[in-house]
């Protein structure tokens, strides 16, 4: 079954990414999401 995360969590992870460089591996080390869902959340959540 799939982990359900919120909104706000996600952007927080887009944030790290983004506004901190923090790497998609560091990311998913950290957090334990998957490292696909960093760049859709990305894509997703950036443009707010």
């Amino acid at each position: 079954m799939p982990q359900i995360y919120t909104p706000e969590f996600k952007k927080k992870i887009v944030r790290l990414h983004e506004e901190e460089d923090c790497t998609c591996k560091s990311i998913t080390a950290e957090y334990g999401v998957s490292r696909a869902s960093v760049p859709k959340w990305c894509s997703e959540f950036g443009k707010e």
